[in-house]
């Protein structure tokens, strides 16, 4: 495996503890019947949105009112094996850096049989809406994003 984000393999997925399940649907699956190449970014994206929920840091991001919101920065994937239609998954979500307003992800997804299919990672960066400017984090969501 080379991606560069991952040194050690076994003591990388060894720190991820939150996840959440999905059941690869027949609409995310191509003609060949293995998941299309775009959907496990929407699979990170439900399991980043659960587990802020989890840890009880930016709620209310989904909200009219607030003025602080993520984008994304980058994001990146990378496919280990395939995947087929029906095939429950575990996709995992940790936190690997945050920085003065950014925050760094990172992603796997294992098949039933505990088998790692899928690795990511991806940037996002906390914004106030009305200067399109980025917003610093403060040390109590710090504390939490990093599990303290």
């Amino acid at each position: 495996m080379k991606e560069s984000y991952i040194k050690d393999i076994q003591q990388w997925a060894k720190d991820f503890v939150f996840y959440t399940e999905e059941v690869v649907r027949f609409s995310d699956v191509d003609m060949y019947g293995h998941l299309n190449n775009v959907v496990p970014f929407s699979y990170f994206e439900h399991a980043r949105i659960e587990y802020f929920k989890a840890i009880d840091v930016k709620n209310n991001w989904g909200s009219y009112n607030e003025q602080l919101i993520p984008v994304a920065a980058d994001i990146q994937c990378d496919y280990l094996q395939q995947v087929y239609y029906g095939e429950k998954l575990r996709v995992y979500v940790k936190t690997a850096r945050v920085g003065n307003s950014s925050l760094d992800l990172h992603y796997m997804i294992k098949n039933e049989k505990d088998e790692i299919v899928i690795t990511g990672r991806g940037a996002l960066v906390q914004i106030n809406k009305e200067t399109g400017r980025p917003h610093p984090w403060t040390e109590e969501e710090k504390a939490i994003l990093y599990g303290k």
